[in-house]
């Protein structure tokens, strides 16, 4: 109990100290987690209106994959990234494994499956007259797509939300394509792995309240757009 407490002091201690490597690997995690779910946001907002607006044969099965894939372990996602991004790989010239924009790529994987089913959901449970009427009142298809995504903004915010912390907390495609080499690649995630593993204790908690205090935030976030909702 005495090591807990001196470590959430010596934690408190190193953030108001501005530690340089847990401010490093804090603005690393912010800029990475956030740069995938803008690109993962893109496309599966994209996919998931398609998916719920049009039909095609397959169109289920590429439902059923995209569900499938939200539980897919990040440490398979890391795998299949690493195997993108070696040197042998189809994305080897580009040179992005151990690198941060090698870690944006395989979260953009762990996060489009996530924002397009929801997206998808949410869009498909609209009241059928909503596209009724748009097609009645001559809207065309970019401002049909603007209403849908109005209509079913709760659910697709809640579903960039649910991808940023998936995002933000990872650590399988971290560690295994960005190498968690110091002050490179390094992530909240991995430096509390290796900080708790060298014995530097104090540093982990440290790096383990900012992940807790995001969390609190995407929480409170999520509590305050459902109530808007619900007003």
């Amino acid at each position: 109990m005495e090591m807990i407490l001196n470590g959430i002091t010596e934690g408190f201690r190193l953030l108001v100290s501005g530690d340089p490597q847990v401010l490093d690997a804090a603005w690393r995690s912010i800029w990475v987690s956030s740069t995938a779910v803008f690109i993962a946001t893109i496309l599966g907002i994209s996919i998931g209106t398609f998916l719920a607006r049009h039909r095609f044969f397959g169109r289920n099965l590429v439902i059923t994959l995209f569900r499938g894939m939200m539980g897919i372990p990040t440490v398979l996602i890391g795998l299949i990234g690493y195997a993108l991004l070696a040197r042998q790989g189809p994305l080897g010239t580009f040179e992005l494994l151990y690198t941060s924009w090698g870690i944006v790529l395989g979260e953009v994987l762990l996060a489009v499956p996530i924002i397009t089913s929801l997206t998808h959901g949410g869009i498909k449970n609209l009241d059928p007259r909503i596209p009724e009427t748009a097609l009645l009142l001559g809207a065309g298809r970019l401002q049909r797509w603007k209403t849908y995504l109005s209509e079913a903004r709760l659910p697709i915010t809640l579903a960039i939300l649910t991808a940023f912390a998936r995002c933000f907390t990872e650590l399988g495609i971290a560690m295994m394509v960005g190498g968690n080499l110091k002050f490179k690649s390094r992530t909240l995630s991995t430096s509390t792995t290796l900080e708790t593993a060298r014995g530097e204790f104090s540093r982990a908690v440290a790096m383990s309240l900012i992940l807790l205090a995001i969390a609190i935030c995407i929480t409170i976030v999520i509590a305050w757009v459902s109530r808007e909702e619900e007003s």
